[in-house]
């Protein structure tokens, strides 16, 4: 888990982003989880930080999710066009937690 300071400013971002690189390769991780409880208001640094962010982890085949955002933060991200994952979501393509299929008991089978 990476802790995102309350405010990152543009000399931070690339010793996060290879904070971001080193996690995926040192745990074989494909998804790192980035805390953003500690950010000050959102505001575009915020955005382009988290943007930064995502596109370090893809390079390297993975990818962030976010953990605590504020709703602030979450419509701001919105509004920008930028989804990102968050903790406790499922990850695509896979159900969510407790939910199973329904079969009933007349369908043939495939």
């Amino acid at each position: 888990m990476l802790v995102l300071p309350r405010a990152a400013g543009r000399g931070e971002t690339p010793a996060l982003c290879d904070a971001v690189r080193s996690a995926l390769e040192r745990t074989g991780a494909r998804v790192v989880i980035c805390d953003t409880a500690a950010f000050g208001p959102p505001g575009l640094a915020q955005v382009d930080l988290l943007a930064r962010l995502d596109l370090a982890a893809r390079r390297s085949g993975g990818r962030i999710r976010l953990r605590a955002p504020a709703p602030a933060l979450r419509a701001l991200l919105a509004a920008v066009g930028l989804r990102f994952q968050l903790e406790g979501q499922p990850e695509e393509g896979e159900p969510a937690p407790g939910v199973e299929e329904a079969v009933e008991t007349g369908d043939p089978a495939l």
